[in-house]
Formats: structure tokens, sequence, C-alpha cells
């Protein structure tokens, strides 16, 4: 009978210390009304094969004249520009056989993307364009420790007149915006590392159960819908009432499939 009251307490202590891991923020969230809006396009609603590919200042003018917030991806240049690409190479996108990080904003300039007349473009370029129009998900890349650079992005954002929130698989850049710039929305991005196969360490499986929320403080889970059944997802949203978000819907089959499962969706190749 001890061995089972030891048991259940060992089980007790597990789930409540549990719960307490995957705990989004609760206290001063800021306004996640940028959500009204379900439907973002993945990197603008780009065509890889015509004259708006991904990421594009063309993608992102279609996005907004067809009334869509969209999802963006920004990571810094060599000379510390933030631009907006999702690789770190630039082998699939513009052929070339660099990483990003290596090159200057100039050095970026000499190529184009997936053979159309669009380049890499600036951050703060696509901010002007935009306008405010439309709602923006601002995806900040980094696999670093050292994450200084959000300093950057963030000046500029700060000086956007619309609406926009932040979201990194990197649990270090949504820290630093905890520490610097708490009033910003932040989601954590995730997916089951080890089902689709980008498991490279133990902190992948930390992220994959959303056991450093309580470090992170996000405002939202971005989870890769493939696994939308993981608890720490469907805790911070059906618990904690924060938006589920959806990455990447790519067809109405797919969409109707997860209705009931999240709130937004981030969606490419077809019009929801």
């Amino acid at each position: 009978m001890k061995k089972l009251i030891k048991a259940a307490q060992y089980i007790t202590r597990a789930g409540v210390l549990y719960l307490l891991a995957v705990t989004p923020r609760v206290v001063n969230r800021p306004d996640t009304g940028l959500f009204r809006k379900k439907y973002f396009a993945h990197r603008g609603l780009y065509d890889n094969l015509g004259e708006a590919p991904e990421n594009s200042m063309e993608a992102f003018r279609r996005a907004v004249d067809a009334g869509y917030g969209f999802e963006l991806d920004v990571q810094m240049t060599k000379d510390g520009i933030p631009v907006i690409f999702h690789d770190s190479t630039l082998e699939r996108m513009c052929g070339v056989k660099k990483e990003l990080g290596d090159c200057t904003y100039e050095e970026l300039q000499q190529f184009t993307l997936a053979g159309s007349g669009e380049r890499i473009p600036k951050l703060e370029d696509m901010l002007r364009m935009v306008g405010g129009r439309v709602p923006l998900i601002v995806e900040i890349k980094s696999e670093k420790k050292d994450v200084s650079f959000c300093a950057v992005i963030d000046r500029m954002l700060r000086d956007y007149q619309g609406e926009y929130c932040i979201e990194s698989f990197n649990p270090l850049v949504l820290m630093w915006y905890r520490k610097h710039h708490n009033s910003v929305v932040r989601g954590q991005l995730a997916s089951n590392f080890r089902m689709d196969g980008n498991h490279k360490n133990v902190i992948h499986f930390f992220m994959t159960h959303l056991l450093l929320n309580f470090l992170t403080g996000p405002d939202f889970i971005a989870y890769n819908h493939q696994f939308k059944e993981e608890p720490g997802r469907r805790i911070c949203r059906a618990l904690y009432g924060h938006p589920a978000v959806a990455w990447t819907i790519r067809s109405r089959e797919e969409l109707e499939k997860m209705s009931k499962e999240f709130d937004v969706f981030i969606f490419e190749n077809f019009l929801p």
C-alpha cells in the first residue's frame, strides 16, 4: 500500500511539474487581436515558378492586395542588415552555394529569387510597403546562442505602425523579447522534431513538448499541424486559452481537418 501511495505521489508531482513547464504567459498578456484574421499567407502569396517567389516583395504585395496577413522569415546579413529569406543557404532559391549569413546585403543583391526578377528584400523595405494594411507574423530565424541581433529587428518593428507579432523556433529569441520588449506578442514555433526528421539534440525534445514555455512565456503556439495531438499544445489552447496557430496548411482538405484543432492558419498553394 505504501508503494502505491509513493507511486501516486511521484505521478502527481510529475504532473504538476509538467503543467508548470508548459505554462505560457498568463499574467499581463498583450492583446492578440491581430489574430482576428484567421488566415496568413506563408511567405506571402508566392509562386516559385512565376514572378512572385516566396519571401519576395511581389509575393507580399499580392497578399496585401488580396487582404491577407502574411508570415515572413527574417535573418541577418554579414553586415547586420535584417533581410527576408527562409533558408540558411542561398542554394535552393538563388542557385548559389553560399550561406546567407556570410554575405553582405550588397553581395546578396547580385542574386535573384527562383529565376525571377525579384531579389532578397530588406525588412525595412517590406514594412514601408505594407504600411500597416495587414497584420504580420515575423519569424526570426536563428540557431545561435547569441541572439543580441534581435535588438536591430526590434528597433525596426517598434517604428512600424501596423499590427505584428514575432515567433521563433529558438527559445532564446523569445527569452530576449521577454526581457527587452515584453509587450510584444510572441509565439513559440514547434513541431515533433523526431517524427519530422529534424531532431538533433535534447533541446529538440524539450521544444517538441513545449517544456520551455515557463522560460519563454509565449502568447501563442505555432505548431506543425501534422502533429496536432501534442498534449502541451492542446493544454495551452484548452486550459490557458492561447491562440493555436497551424503551419503549414496546403489544401482545403487539410484546412477542413484542422478547423477544430487550431484558431489561426498559415497557408500556401491555395486560397482559403
